[in-house]
């Protein structure tokens, strides 16, 4: 019987929840400036946020 490797799990979970709290940062920063749509905010911030990510270990 295989055994099941739950460290892959939480490092996935773990991924999500930092990845909806940095969405959730960048739209708080883009909501005090007028003019900036929710799509556009999104779409940088899923790019700026792999290549800014340090490891938190």
């Amino acid at each position: 019987m295989v055994k099941k490797n739950y460290s892959i799990e939480k490092r996935q979970k773990d991924l999500a929840k930092r990845k909806k709290q940095e969405e959730k940062r960048q739209k708080k920063l883009n909501k005090g400036t007028p003019g900036e749509e929710e799509t556009s905010a999104e779409g940088t911030s899923t790019e700026t946020n792999d290549a800014n990510q340090s490891p938190i270990d």
